[in-house]
């Protein structure tokens, strides 16, 4: 059987030329003589490979040097509850920016830990959009500001980074990171599950600056206290050590592609190559405002929902799955990460045509 072409949001596609290399190495790494999966996190060979991911990524987001960078367990859902115990007490309060489906999660997750304050809520237009700035109530003193900046679900997205003062600015950056350049020095904690544009789900990388670590409670899980798992260079147990070298093989990936300007310019070019199609149908929309829109995950709706199935079951024939919404919102979504070709767009959109003319 031939590829197909994955839109799935997560786990999502890899890029084949490092599925490749995993398969190549999959039985001898660099004539050790065993899969990677086998080798003991404690010994050099896999030491290299831990330190080799941890440069690359520091060099393609020019992290610096007075964040820590951690590869840790659980996926973005641990950082949920690991936030609030490493930077709050039981009195403090968080403020939080609700755009959507992961935003609530990570709100009912913090409320069982520390006071939460919904400081901007996207509820009113059925989060199609991001809460203007200057409406936004923070209090004074918080402990962090979370936001997420991009909805996998929903598909709205922040294209820019909010200004929230000296406070820490949290972001949960899940289905973004790696898409384009950021500014890491603008924010205090950077986590993101791995499924979407890193590598295997169950890995979440954690990029923390230094003046935040020490501040755990008493009572934190050793497994998600920041300032211990620094310490022992995420090893403090034993690592999701596969998963963290196939993040790695990523990493080089992108760097051999020209890094994430390059990555930028291919991501903005299938977004809007998409969102023309949508747009321009006069048969299908996309829900989120224009100004709002992810260039990662695109939602859009049909006509009619008795349309879905046959929409699909085409789409599967050509090659082309993974293309249901979400359970939560019905429709169709396309996620289109770093390693979906502009081809698989293409191929995309003449399906939507060729569906359209048989059932417009």
């Amino acid at each position: 059987m031939s590829r197909v072409f994955n839109f799935s949001p997560g786990p999502a596609a890899l890029p084949e030329e490092v599925l490749a290399q995993l398969r190549d190495e999959m039985l001898d790494w660099h004539g050790e003589g065993m899969s990677v999966m086998e080798m003991s996190h404690r010994g050099k060979p896999f030491g290299s490979i831990a330190q080799q991911a941890e440069a690359d990524l520091r060099e393609l987001l020019s992290i610096p040097s007075d964040y820590k960078v951690l590869f840790l367990q659980g996926g973005a859902t641990a950082q949920f509850a690991a936030i609030p115990f490493n930077l709050t007490r039981p009195d403090s309060v968080a403020d939080y920016i609700n755009t959507g489906a992961w935003s609530k999660k990570a709100i009912g997750e913090a409320k069982r830990y520390c006071k939460v304050n919904v400081a901007a809520d996207a509820a009113a237009d059925n989060y199609s959009s991001i809460p203007d700035r200057a409406g936004w109530r923070l209090t004074p003193g918080a402990a962090y500001v979370h936001y997420t900046p991009n909805e996998t679900i929903g598909g709205v997205e922040f294209l820019s980074v909010p200004d929230v003062g000296d406070v820490p600015l949290v972001a949960d950056m899940s289905s973004t990171i790696l898409s384009r350049p950021i500014d890491v020095g603008r924010f205090g904690v950077i986590y993101a599950g791995a499924q979407k544009n890193i590598g295997p789900a169950g890995l979440a990388v954690v990029i923390v600056r230094d003046d935040l670590l020490g501040r755990a409670r008493p009572d934190t899980p050793t497994v998600f206290d920041w300032t211990a798992m620094a310490a022992d260079g995420s090893m403090l147990n034993t690592p999701a050590s596969y998963s963290w070298y196939v993040a790695g093989a990523v990493f080089q990936w992108i760097k051999r592609q020209g890094g994430l300007e390059a990555m930028a310019r291919l991501n903005g070019a299938k977004a809007e190559r998409l969102y023309a199609a949508i747009d321009g149908s006069g048969f299908y929309r996309n829900p989120v405002r224009p100004d709002c829109r992810s260039w990662m995950n695109v939602p859009f709706v049909l006509p009619s929902a008795d349309l879905d199935k046959p929409f699909l079951e085409g789409a599967r024939a050509e090659g082309l799955v993974a293309l249901a919404g979400h359970r939560s919102v019905g429709g169709m979504r396309a996620s289109i990460y770093n390693a979906m070709p502009m081809a698989g767009v293409e191929a995309l959109v003449g399906y939507m045509q060729d569906f359209q003319q048989k059932h417009g």
